[in-house]
């Protein structure tokens, strides 16, 4: 054994030296939020309850449980449980069993002899990780086991994120549609009042081809946004996984409330994202797998054994007893570069995996980022538009009343009539983006997620 030691020493001697990650793959998340408007505290596993709508509720449990993406996201974890298990089984020993048997005719000086052999063997051998290249094997596989898993989680989060931005989407083309045909009817009361007008010679030709033009203009919106609309349910289907199908139950816009935020410091963000974890997860396994091709350098120590019987001419006979015992040690002495080769590749892949979380982060800090200032400028737009459309509610009463006087003509009152209904579209617009942002924001930290 004491000869071997040399042996030992010089290939652990020709192990390529661990190079560090590059430096840039450093991560330094920022101080703090430049819109620091959101309470502290942590985010609700079932944030979307938040928005008060019970159809909402029950739209993100069937696509928990349904969506294509989750499903194919719960798969990939089994497989990589798999994975785990297989490397598991490699530190453990291995046990064959093997029955051979033969027949054979000879010839002899008492002419031809039959012959019949049985030899069943039980063998065991183990590879014995002394220099920790199984173990850095597992520890890989593990690591990439709770990544998938992560992943999992991050598909879910982000399919729970689309399921909402759609039903938001679906109810913001329901409140247009219904504002639009509240529009048509009033052009066709405007339309017959500019008709009577002409008819008695106090509108002009011109004023009353303006008021079809208008009533026209509006009605063309409304088969426009009934297929929206339906293209909007079939999206929202899709995602829960249900088959398209009839009108899918749901509450109103108006009624939906605007959930706070609770906001995760810079810091704690990289703990509170899955996406985060994952590629943190992924950068631990490409460690453990640069650890085990150095460990292939290194002699590798297996015991083997194997114990039987051999059985002639039938069982009467008395069985004779066959075992062995052994050891091997193979060490690696010219692979042609092949082993280095692996470390090198191990490395990059090591580096990329760094580079990828550093890469992961900072789109984490620009997501928070850009979801906390459209939460609040969708805010404070929201209030200005509402404002402008109390406004030209009372311009256009004004402009009906001078019209009917006499004091204006009809063209005021169509300008008065076209900016409220431009107006409150807009609005209904801004509700949804300020929604769809809230939904946004709950994603970008992490969605509640541990």
């Amino acid at each position: 054994m004491k000869r071997g030691l040399p042996l030992c020493y010089l290939l652990a001697a020709c192990v390529p030296t661990a190079r560090p990650a590059p430096p840039a793959a450093a991560v330094a998340p920022p101080t703090g939020w430049h819109e620091q408007a959101q309470p502290a505290g942590r985010i609700a596993a079932e944030w979307w309850r938040g928005f008060g709508d019970s159809a909402l509720d029950g739209y993100e449990t069937r696509a928990l449980a349904n969506n294509g993406d989750v499903l194919t996201a719960i798969a990939r974890v089994e497989e990589a449980r798999g994975n785990l298990a297989l490397a598991r089984a490699a530190l453990r020993p291995s046990v064959d069993a093997d029955v051979g048997v033969s027949r054979s005719r000879t010839l002899g000086d008492f002419g031809a002899t039959d012959s019949t052999a049985i030899q069943p063997e039980a063998t065991v051998s183990w590879e014995i990780d002394l220099f920790g290249r199984l173990r850095a094997q597992k520890q890989a596989a593990r690591y990439q086991f709770e990544a998938s898993r992560a992943d999992r989680d991050g598909v879910a989060l982000s399919v729970a994120s689309q399921v909402a931005q759609a039903y938001i989407t679906l109810l913001s083309l329901d409140t247009q549609l219904m504002v639009t045909r509240e529009t048509v009817q009033t052009r066709i009361v405007s339309l017959r009042l500019a008709e009577d007008q002409a008819r008695v010679g106090y509108a002009s030709q011109f004023e009353l081809t303006q008021a079809q033009s208008e009533y026209e203009s509006v009605l063309g919106q409304v088969p426009e946004l009934e297929r929206a609309t339906r293209n909007a349910e079939n999206a929202l289907t899709l995602l829960t996984g249900d088959p398209p199908g009839d009108k899918l139950a749901r509450g109103r816009l108006q009624d939906m409330k605007t959930p706070d935020v609770p906001a995760t410091m810079p810091s704690a963000l990289l703990r509170a994202r899955p996406d985060l974890a994952a590629a943190e997860l992924r950068l631990s396994a490409a460690d453990r797998t640069l650890a085990a091709q150095r460990a292939a350098f290194l002699p590798s120590v297996s015991l083997s054994g194997s114990v039987g019987g051999l059985f002639v001419n039938g069982l009467n006979y008395d069985p004779v007893s066959i075992w062995s015992v052994g050891g091997s040690i193979l060490a690696p002495l010219f692979e042609g570069g092949r082993l280095r080769a692996g470390v090198d590749v191990a490395t990059a892949q090591r580096d990329e995996a760094a580079l990828a979380y550093r890469a992961a982060a900072l789109s984490a800090f620009r997501d928070v980022e850009n979801a906390l200032t459209d939460v609040r400028r969708y805010g404070e737009q929201i209030v200005i538009v509402r404002r402008r459309r109390d406004i030209l509610l009372h311009s256009l009463a004004l402009a009906t009343d001078r019209y009917r006087g006499g004091y204006a003509s009809y063209l005021d009152q169509l300008d008065a009539q076209r900016n409220l209904y431009s107006t409150e579209l807009e609005a209904i617009g801004i509700r949804q983006s300020q929604l769809q942002s809230i939904v946004q924001l709950h994603a970008a930290f992490g969605g509640g997620w541990q």
